[in-house]
């Protein structure tokens, strides 16, 4: 992995569980971000589970109706989630679109007070997607799943 500078440690949080919604559009790209985010969950002791949508657009909306659910109920069924995808710039305006709608979603999301991730890569090219997702690389994943940690510790924290 890259070294990188002002990086938190990633928090330990017994008895987390969370969601990851991935969109394995670029399959390969997708199981790069899910490994790398299940070993960081692992690794700080929070439980994950998978959840696969057609697209970076329906992550938001799957986030949303699992969050939703989790308030009835099954109260807190997630504390936190993951987002991981990947959008690779084409011919046309649609990179444009996707990128900025599904980053607003997740940003809206996190207002509300939802604990997410967000590793949804916005790249130019496959190569840089593949370096991106690499959990021996970049590893985007694994920082989505940290920063999810770092959000679900501090509403914690909050919470008292």
């Amino acid at each position: 992995m890259a070294e990188q500078t002002g990086v938190l440690p990633t928090p330990r949080i017994e008895s987390a569980r969370l969601l990851i919604v991935a969109a394995p559009f670029y399959r390969s790209i997708a199981d790069g971000l899910i490994a790398g985010a299940r070993a960081v969950l692992e690794a700080g002791g929070a439980e994950a589970e998978v959840l696969e949508v057609p697209g970076a657009l329906e992550i938001p909306t799957a986030i949303a109706l699992a969050s939703d659910a989790g308030a009835g109920a099954d109260a807190g069924a997630y504390d936190g989630y993951v987002a991981l995808g990947c959008v690779i710039r084409g011919e046309t305006t649609h990179y444009e679109t996707v990128c900025e709608e599904s980053a607003r979603g997740l940003t809206l999301l996190g207002l509300r007070g939802v604990a997410i991730g967000n590793g949804v890569l916005t790249c130019e090219t496959l190569a840089q997607a593949e370096a991106r997702a690499n959990p021996a690389d970049m590893d985007k994943g694994g920082g989505a799943a940290a920063a999810a940690l770092h959000l679900i510790a501090l509403r914690r924290r909050f919470a008292r």
